[in-house]
């Protein structure tokens, strides 16, 4: 099967390219444009690829009286604001976007937004190489297909989702754009270690078996470490989306549970290894390993000395190591039985076709 390929910017992602890594800055800024410019240095320096925000008002993604009528459930009951301040506190000004934009640009690396309003798709589209779409808006199919229609890259996060959800998603997405990187995720933002039970990073199996080479498969993770990174990308993400902050002590909805600058390049580190030691799937014996295949194998040797014109029978010989070029191996002792030497052979010596007819 031929993986999906394509670009974001310059950069070709999926197939046996180098995984693609977003850190996503989310409301890590903290209100403050300069805490945010600092992000994208510490991200870039850590080895990221992008840096992600996201753009939106607080009046445009929640509902002030439903959150109060319902409540605050799940990870929003650690938070001492209600639901709609935190949004409004994390909420990016318009104006900052070519800022941010420009940042990136300066530390080589791509900048990305979750636009989460019809008008931020098109404020946020001449400054971006690629949307993604946060999983709460899966079944939001107006802005998937608003989104897929600027026709850059889509990068759809499937966290708290069905099956179907997804499906129907994905079958919106790719009539009209043919570039989607599929995530897999769990929406659970409570930092617990708990949360690694439920990651299911199998579920990218099922992915790659459904859509084939329609998508390139990815993780948003948001569970402690970069264990579930590592799984990730062994089963097959090439892209792989993580919070990022300076300091998972800060007061914020995010910071907790935030990969910082040390935990990042450790995960990059760690990653490039398992890449590397991925391989192409091609099973033979590597060039680094030849040399070892001679002096671990067996060949088929002399038990004792063997006269020229002696037969050849299965008490004369021995299986010993090593098995250098034009030896015998084992196997195929069955082969030489019965033959006559056609000159002396010492003993240990190997007995090959050379040495008998």
């Amino acid at each position: 099967m031929t993986e999906k390929k394509f670009k974001i910017e310059q950069k070709e992602i999926g197939g046996v390219n180098p995984v693609y890594f977003i850190a996503d800055i989310a409301a890590n800024h903290d209100g403050s444009l300069l805490r945010a410019k600092k992000l994208i240095r510490l991200c870039a320096k850590a080895g990221a690829n992008a840096a992600k925000f996201q753009h939106f008002k607080a009046e445009t993604i929640v509902s002030d009286y439903g959150f109060k009528k319902i409540g605050k459930i799940t990870h929003q009951k650690k938070w001492k604001k209600s639901v709609f301040q935190v949004y409004k506190d994390a909420s990016i000004n318009n104006a900052w976007t070519k800022e941010l934009m420009k940042e990136c640009k300066k530390n080589k690396i791509d900048f990305l937004t979750s636009p989460y309003d019809m008008d931020y798709v098109d404020s946020t589209n001449n400054f971006i190489p690629a949307f993604k779409i946060g999983s709460g808006d899966i079944t939001w199919h107006e802005i998937i297909q608003k989104i897929s229609k600027k026709k850059k890259p889509v990068i759809l996060a499937t966290g708290a989702s069905s099956l179907s959800d997804v499906k129907e998603a994905v079958k919106k997405i790719l009539r009209i754009n043919k570039k989607l990187v599929l995530m897999q995720c769990n929406t659970n933002y409570t930092a617990s270690i708990e949360n690694h039970h439920h990651l299911n990073l199998n579920v990218l199996n099922q992915y790659r078996s459904i859509f084939r080479e329609k998508i390139i498969l990815g993780l948003s993770d948001h569970t402690e470490g970069h264990n579930s990174v590592l799984g990730a990308i062994a089963i097959g993400a090439r892209v792989v989306e993580k919070h990022f902050t300076d300091d998972n002590n800060r007061i914020g909805p995010d910071h907790k549970f935030s990969m910082n600058p040390k935990s990042w390049k450790k995960m990059i580190t760690e990653s490039r290894k398992l890449e590397n030691s991925l391989g192409d799937g091609f099973k033979k014996i590597e060039q680094n390993e030849a040399k070892a295949a001679i002096v671990q194998r067996r060949a088929i040797r002399a038990k004792k000395f063997i006269c020229k014109n002696e037969k050849i029978t299965k008490d004369k010989i021995e299986f010993l190591r090593p098995c250098p070029k034009g030896g015998l191996e084992p196997y195929k002792y069955k082969n030489i039985t019965g033959k006559l030497a056609i000159k002396d052979i010492e003993k240990g010596d190997l007995i090959n076709w050379k040495k008998i007819k």
